[in-house]
């Protein structure tokens, strides 16, 4: 519905304002240093918005929290000393608790405790409604990044497990602003690791975006990885389902099956396509979309590589790129099958179409020899019956001179039929000629 919202303005389309407020749907959180983000994604199928909400309003100070609040699919929700961000998408949604780093987790900490550290406390957390896809305890603090210990420091923060380590973006100056660590490993607790270390005075806006970045970077990776094992369970049908389409094929081919039970053997293989294709074709193109994300975050990190490490961008895009070509192979394959299995129906219709139209023109053969037969039939039929409608006329005008004899007129009954006998014929013949041309004029 059209509404005047503006006296400058033609009146305004109903959708005009959610569209242009959707890119300040889901803004960016600011983070003062040093922090401490737990973040946590689940996969929300079957659970429900109002499971989430009844969760969200166990935290303090928030029982009084609306239903309606959470239809923009965006909340974030102020408790003391921490925030709690709510994100719900399509197949999974996010929880983000953003608090003060821990005193025993600073710069150069040993592998410290954070699990039990949540502000939110560990049951609040445990109880999220969803099945958990990723896990992460993201550390912010300040620190040099340039000083040659730094692998060994995060080392020690992190935990076990080969550092991957990238200075990210480019200052006034030239130089990078900040530095991400992590090793990419889930912990005893289930949470990943990553650090981030920035220089004094980053702006909470900035740590915001890069906090962000790096958490949907994560996610998304996971997200789009879900294809893989879908990927994998269909190669060995995919096989099975090319060597007996090869199979087919060749019967087709040789003509050693009937075209009844090749049919019904293509139906059922198309059949199967057709059924996988429906199942995992949203898996695969949401794939397609969660590697894209991956690609556009990993961009926005504008990585580069710290001497002696791998950048996040480099180990991911080595295991992550093969695994997505796994995904896209499989998909194709399952696309260029289907379109096989057609082009083998049509040549089936086609040998099917022809064999038809055989059978067609042997029948069309019998039918044209079995009118001919009839129309003979038919003109030695109508022969007989002129000669029996002959017969009858002459008996009755025979019946007549007799009459007329037995009445006293002097006539010879015999003779005057004999002489009445080609005017008869004529007359029967005649008729007959007139019946026909009356048919042949209503068939036209």
């Amino acid at each position: 519905m059209n509404e005047i919202t503006s006296c400058f303005l033609p009146p305004e389309d109903g959708q005009r304002r959610e569209l242009h407020n959707e890119v300040h749907a889901r803004p960016t959180a600011r983070v003062r240093l040093p922090a401490l983000i737990v973040y946590v994604a689940l996969l929300n199928d079957g659970v429900t918005r109002e499971q989430e909400w009844a969760h969200l309003r166990k935290l303090p100070g928030h029982a009084d929290l609306e239903l309606a609040s959470l239809q923009g699919n965006f909340l974030r929700l102020r408790c003391d000393h921490f925030t709690v961000k709510w994100e719900r998408h399509t197949e999974f949604t996010r929880y983000s608790i953003v608090q003060p780093l821990p005193d025993h987790a600073h710069w150069g900490a040993e592998l410290p405790e954070l699990a039990n550290a949540v502000a939110t406390g560990t049951e609040w957390l445990r109880g999220l409604p969803g099945q958990t896809m990723a896990a992460i305890h993201l550390g912010m603090l300040h620190a040099d990044a340039l000083k040659p210990d730094l692998i060994t420091t995060a080392q020690a923060w992190l935990g076990e497990g080969a550092v991957l380590a990238s200075r990210m973006g480019n200052t006034a100056e030239g130089t990078s602003h900040s530095c991400i660590l992590t090793h990419f490993r889930i912990g005893d607790d289930g949470f990943e690791r990553m650090l981030v270390v920035a220089p004094e005075g980053t702006s909470e806006a900035r740590s915001g975006r890069i906090s962000q970045r790096l958490l949907e970077l994560e996610t998304y990776r996971l997200m789009a990885l879900r294809g893989l094992p879908t990927a994998k369970n269909l190669s060995a049908m995919l096989s099975a389902a090319e060597a007996q389409l090869a199979e087919l094929t060749g019967l087709l081919e040789r003509k050693g099956e009937s075209d009844e039970a090749l049919l019904e053997l293509l139906v059922s293989l198309a059949a199967s396509i057709e059924r996988a294709t429906a199942e995992h074709g949203f898996r695969f193109s949401a794939t397609r979309a969660y590697d894209t994300l991956v690609s556009q975050r990993l961009a926005e990190l504008r990585e580069r590589p710290i001497s002696g490490t791998q950048t996040l961008g480099e180990f991911m895009q080595r295991r992550l790129s093969p695994a997505m070509a796994t995904v896209q192979a499989t998909e194709k394959r399952l696309a260029s099958l289907a379109e096989r299995i057609s082009r083998t129906s049509a040549l089936l219709r086609t040998r099917v179409d022809i064999a038809t139209e055989a059978q067609n023109q042997v029948l069309l053969e019998k039918l044209t020899r079995g009118q001919e037969l009839q129309l003979r039939l038919q003109v030695t039929v109508e022969g007989l019956s002129m000669a029996a409608i002959s017969y009858y006329v002459v008996s009755l005008l025979l019946y007549g001179f007799k009459g007329l004899k037995a009445s006293g007129v002097p006539i010879q009954p015999e003779m005057a039929v004999a002489l009445m006998l080609p005017l008869v014929l004529w007359f029967v013949w005649r008729s007959r000629q007139k019946i026909h041309k009356k048919l042949h004029q209503s068939d036209v």
